[in-house]
């Protein structure tokens, strides 16, 4: 069992919506775990996924016994751009709402199932549902990310990563202001040790550094460029959740769900806007940029006209 405590933001909304907001699990994932007697509120089991939380209840979600992960059709992932592509590599921009690779529990698009659906072939390197996959974004996180095609660039861009050799930013809209218009974290990053959800800041947690300086300032926001120098799993969102400046529309790690919901966004504003590494083909640093989406361009429009 995976114990959950709902955060007082998520108060009213339905069970399914507030736990695939919390865990990262599709929405009709949770359905289906409800379905099977395997969600709790309170303690007591769900029935009905309409049903409503309260802050400060648990959710509890059995995930004993997972299925095999199932490799149904390909099927191309909507709005997911080409940026780059040649015999190496294929650079995508990722949607938010796309994992990077199938997984227990997640039964929505991926970039691996949509690459494969669109046609393209890449590396067999890497376990049999994540082939290719060198770096991983969120779900909730848009922007680039690099596959490999060949197994020479599987290889080296793998190395690359875990090297730190490859300039990886981002953008990020935090609550607040933060006291260091520019600065440095450096904190351990570990399992939350009240769920399997959630990372935090631990004394025994890997090592992880994260680069930011400030790019605007709104009412009660603060618009972040992020260098990561480690690659943990939801550094940025952990970090500045750990400084109490959570990314706005994260309720997961504390962010206040009205702003999002005052923004009209559905999930962290989080973008991988530039991704630099060394070709594995032909030796020379390349270099790719993304946008913010729509979603997020919008949240920031509505800031500022405050």
């Amino acid at each position: 069992m995976s114990v959950l405590f709902v955060p007082d933001g998520l108060e009213g909304q339905r069970i399914d919506a507030a736990a695939a907001r919390m865990t990262g699990l599709s929405r009709s994932r949770v359905v289906d775990l409800i379905g099977e007697g395997k969600v709790l509120l309170d303690g007591s089991t769900v029935v009905k996924a309409s049903e409503r939380v309260r802050g400060g209840q648990t959710i509890d979600i059995d995930l004993s016994e997972p299925t095999r992960v199932a490799r149904v059709t390909p099927a191309v992932v909507e709005g997911m751009r080409i940026v780059h592509d040649d015999a190496d590599i294929v650079v995508v921009d990722k949607p938010a709402g796309v994992a990077a690779h199938p997984s227990v529990g997640w039964d929505g698009p991926d970039v691996v199932s949509g690459l494969a659906g669109a046609g393209f072939r890449i590396s067999t390197s890497g376990a049999a549902e994540r082939q290719g996959i060198v770096h991983r974004l969120d779900v909730g996180t848009s922007g680039l990310m690099v596959v490999a095609k060949s197994e020479r660039a599987y290889t080296l861009l793998k190395r690359a990563f875990r090297d730190r050799t490859v300039d990886k930013y981002y953008l990020t809209l935090v609550q607040g202001h933060l006291d260091a218009s520019e600065g440095t974290i450096g904190a351990p990053i570990g399992r939350h040790p009240g769920s399997e959800w959630k990372f935090a800041v631990t004394a025994d947690g890997r090592p992880s550094v994260t680069h930011y300086e400030t790019v605007e300032m709104m009412r009660g926001a603060s618009l972040l460029r992020v260098h990561l120098e480690t690659g943990r799993t939801h550094q940025i969102r952990v970090h500045f959740a750990a400084l109490h400046h959570p990314c706005v529309g994260d309720p997961l790690y504390g962010a206040d769900p009205v702003l999002a919901a005052q923004l009209g966004l559905e999930r962290q504003w989080l973008h991988a806007a530039d991704l630099g590494f060394v070709h594995p083909g032909n030796g020379e640093h390349v270099e790719y940029h993304s946008d913010p989406p729509a979603d997020l361009q919008h949240a920031l429009e509505a800031l500022r006209d405050e």
